[in-house]
């Protein structure tokens, strides 16, 4: 058999098995590992307990110095992670390196000597030169430790959610019939051997699937490099567009794009650099904002004007915004910062680690947060307590008050201390025996200094006003929580 024929065999072989042909070697039985995680979440109905844990199996990219790369949904709330060969099933405990939940990106490494996991695995580079139209692979591990790959075609690039509300980056819309597998909660997607991205979702009614790309990855990437993660810089704002007519005249628009500032977070990029309510955004670095709030990137064609910033610019970075404030034109530095969630008045998303709250008596008191308003199921806005669904869309007004954190009651146990005040829930805290509370902090300082009277005055912004407990029958009470079962009254940190 002629020399040439030898050489064409293992070709034919990948083809055959639907396997990639790539030179350097990377394949998904050689560039990927299994990545086992046990999850425990927090309870923010019950704020002293935690869920049952579970398990859960993804597949992490193998990158170089013995890192894998998962998305971050993968390790939230984790107890354990664990690191596992395809092939040999040699297993090592994981720790995680870097973590965004935002970008839905995290590293893991070994948290002790690899043991072999990395034996025999390629680690991928990472392609960034994907467009629409291009055929990308997801690769998968059977049982057996055998690689599977399958084609998927990128329909569109977009900008859209990742895995937090609210915070959206690059997206690759693709499609292609994929097959469910134990461990398919992460898969890599690969280009040419090299990654072009990790899979975030899969529709089987559509065949569709949201990739998140290597841009990202990449900025990702070199941010932890140093081992001082900023994260993706925030504007801070929210947005209307500006098609209708009415709306264009009132604000003085001339040109064709632009859309209109509604709401600025405090602390946020945009607050400190002095943007305004009712200002009209027409460009962010000299890139022109239509009317819907898109511009037209090189390679990609319409995208959100968000990619400007969060896809575009580092932290610390500055950016020219062109707007048009009380029909004036205006330019305006603005330096990126990134507001971490901790900091808004109603954390969007809170992850390993449980919400804060402080047990008196059988009253429960919490700082709102929008997990807490999840725990309401999907129709949460309109089943969760309307104040505080009212609370978290219109912040301003308590973050004018100086408010830090918005405490409330979010229930009461029947005790011997509570009675008279079972039914009181969702009540939004003001002040406890006359000083303003604003945070869960101020509220335990208060609660812990004696008073002349021994009695406690907690007041509401709302109904019932103002209510009044016991100190010394409520830290009694206290005693008894802790014997049946509330092994913990509060948690402040």
């Amino acid at each position: 058999m002629p020399a040439f024929k030898f050489l064409l065999l293992p070709f034919l072989l990948a083809l055959a098995l639907n396997l990639p042909t790539d030179s350097k070697g990377a394949s998904p039985d050689k560039s990927i590992v299994r990545v086992n995680a046990t999850l425990q979440s927090y309870n923010f109905l019950r704020p002293w307990e935690k869920g049952a844990p579970t398990s859960r199996r993804g597949l992490g990219a193998v990158l170089s110095d013995n890192r894998v790369l998962v998305t971050a949904e993968m390790c939230v709330n984790s107890t354990y992670l664990e690191l596992e060969h395809p092939s040999s099933g040699a297993r090592v405990p994981a720790k995680i390196a870097a973590l965004d939940y935002e970008a839905n990106l995290a590293i893991l490494e070994p948290a002790r000597d690899p043991n072999k996991i990395f034996d025999g695995l390629e680690p991928l580079e990472l392609d960034s030169s994907t467009k629409a139209g291009d055929t990308l692979e997801v690769w998968q591990i059977e049982d057996n430790g055998d690689g599977v790959s399958t084609d998927v075609e990128v329909l569109r690039v977009n900008v859209g959610r990742y895995f937090i509300p609210g915070s959206v980056f690059l997206l690759y819309e693709v499609k292609g019939s994929l097959q469910a597998r134990v461990n398919s909660f992460t898969l890599p997607v690969v280009r040419d051997g090299k990654l072009a991205g990790m899979l975030l979702s899969y529709s089987s009614k559509e065949q569709t699937s949201s990739v998140l790309p290597t841009p990202i990855i990449k900025a990702f990437l070199a941010d932890s490099e140093d081992g001082e993660y900023e994260g993706f810089p925030n504007l801070g704002i929210s947005y209307a567009q500006t098609l209708d007519e009415t709306l264009r005249e009132f604000v003085g628009l001339t040109g064709p794009g632009g859309i209109f500032v509604r709401q600025i977070a405090k602390g946020s990029s945009a607050d400190m650099a002095g943007l305004e309510k009712g200002d009209v955004i027409v460009s962010i670095d000299g890139h022109p904002i239509d009317a819907r709030g898109n511009y037209e990137h090189a390679d990609y064609g319409k995208l959100s004007f968000s990619q400007l910033v969060r896809g575009g610019a580092k932290v610390g970075a500055t950016v020219s915004v062109d707007l048009i404030r009380d029909s004036e034109p205006l330019t305006v530095a603005v330096k990126l910062t990134r507001k971490p969630a901790e900091d808004y008045l109603i954390a969007p998303y809170m992850f390993d680690r449980g919400p804060k709250y402080v047990i008196f008596g059988g009253l429960i008191f919490q700082e709102l947060t929008l997990p807490y308003l999840e725990s309401w199921g999907e129709e949460w806005p309109n089943r969760a307590p309307f104040k505080l669904v009212y609370a978290n869309s219109n912040p301003e007004s308590y973050e004018e008050e100086g408010r830090e954190k918005l405490v409330f009651l979010s229930n009461v146990l029947k005790t011997p201390s509570t009675l008279g005040y079972e039914s009181l829930n969702s009540a939004i805290i003001t002040k406890v025996n006359g000083k303003t509370i604003k945070d869960i902090q101020d509220l335990a300082n208060a609660l812990n200094e004696t008073q002349k009277d021994g009695i406690h005055a907690i007041e509401f912004s709302d109904f019932p006003k103002i209510i009044y407990v016991d100190d010394r029958a409520s830290r009694f009470v206290n005693e008894q929580l802790i014997e049946y079962g509330i092994n913990k009254l509060e948690r402040l940190e």
